[in-house]
């Protein structure tokens, strides 16, 4: 989450398509901040009650309150929005489309309050408005690698500069599996339990291969091979073969690895010349499948295995 909320001003630029809005007023506001990724209605305050105003959210305005609003007389309404605008909250949207009040526009230009105005009606605006600033206020962080998802899984693929994780990226886009992003992934924790990786917009569906240049993956392969966001359910690291190293080969104790405070599982692979890295990505992606199925072949072998050296035990004892 940011640590001091965002601007106003951010909250324009990156939502101003999506929630439909367009400024009317308050244009010298646009550097205050919203530290609250809610939404409120300020019915109550209208009417005069202000004990528990919630000042720090955005203020939605519907048609409830611009009809009382227009009930009123003009010298009413005065006093009522000069006391909701005391409150000194970071911004107001007006819902509906509705035709802005006078009284409104000029008291906001004179506090430097930034109003909106959208199309949408007051729900949706509040509905889909929560969900925006939740993901702009989750907590985040970017590193380094390619997100794809593959058989549906989400694989987050990392290793050092060079090692072949764009290639092999690229390998796998052939097969049929989809892009997400690539060089930097943006993850951010959703819900409190699931881990969402992203890429940058202006970047979104290119890749970086040396060599090659910059491509195009939706251009060349479709748009089936591309997608904007994906949980990410493991983490594959592409190393260099290092044959004094003792890598894995029983897998009985699955490895996790720590991103935002949420465990994923964590797979190594050396890479040498020969390997099909692609395919053990695939393998890797399919295993991990099986095991939310509850199938854990490396620890069912064992069982069988320890059943069959128990079993001859008893043979020879008699």
């Amino acid at each position: 989450m940011p640590a001091q909320g965002i601007t106003v001003d951010h909250f324009y630029k990156t939502f101003k398509d999506r929630l439909r809005l367009k400024q009317i007023a308050g244009r010298d506001g646009m550097t205050r901040v919203i530290k609250v990724p809610e939404f409120n209605r300020p019915g109550l305050a209208l009417a005069d009650y202000f004990e528990y105003f919630a000042s720090k959210r955005i203020q939605v305005i519907g048609k409830v309150e611009v009809t009382y609003l227009r009930s009123l007389s003009s010298e009413g309404r005065k006093a009522k929005l000069e006391k909701l605008f005391r409150q000194n909250f970071p911004c107001l949207v007006v819902a509906r489309n509705f035709v802005p009040l006078p009284e409104l526009l000029a008291i906001a230009d004179r506090k430097s309050i930034p109003v909106f105005r959208s199309h949408l009606i007051t729900m949706h605006l509040i509905n889909k408005g929560t969900a925006f600033l939740e993901d702009e206020f989750a907590e985040s962080t970017t590193m380094s690698g390619d997100l794809l998802e593959v058989y549906g899984v989400g694989v987050l693929l990392r290793g050092k500069s060079g090692v072949g994780k764009s290639e092999c990226a690229l390998a796998l886009i052939k097969r049929g599996h989809r892009l997400i992003t690539d060089d930097v992934v943006r993850i951010r924790v959703e819900d409190g339990k699931q881990l969402i990786g992203s890429g940058a917009q202006l970047t979104r569906h290119h890749m970086e291969i040396r060599g090659l240049g910059i491509i195009n993956v939706q251009t060349l392969f479709g748009v089936g091979c591309v997608r904007d966001q994906k949980r990410i359910d493991v983490m594959i690291t592409l190393e260099e073969w290092d044959s004094d190293k003792e890598y894995e080969r029983l897998g009985l104790v699955d490895k996790v690895v720590n991103i935002l405070g949420i465990q994923i599982p964590h797979v190594v692979i050396p890479v040498r010349p020969g390997r099909d890295i692609a395919l053990l990505v695939e393998t890797a992606s399919l295993n991990q499948r099986l095991k939310w199925m509850g199938y854990h072949a490396a620890q069912d072998l064992n069982k069988k295995l320890l059943q069959e050296i128990k079993k001859n035990n008893q043979s020879t004892q008699q």
